[in-house]
């Protein structure tokens, strides 16, 4: 019986554990942009720097 007890506790720390780190992203402004991951992936990329690239802009 004395472990259902303990069970409870450790879950109850946990849940309020999770509970802070929530809170905690809310205040400091991580969750404010919703819009910019939903079209991140129509962005175009840089293209990558190869040496010819570098030999024509010297």
């Amino acid at each position: 019986m004395n472990i259902i007890f303990l069970l409870i506790g450790c879950s109850l720390v946990l849940a309020v554990g999770f509970l802070m780190a929530f809170i905690w992203t809310v205040k400091s402004g991580q969750m404010e942009d919703d819009y910019t991951p939903s079209i991140r992936m129509l962005f175009d990329d840089k293209p990558p720097v190869t040496d010819k690239d570098e030999l024509v802009s010297k």
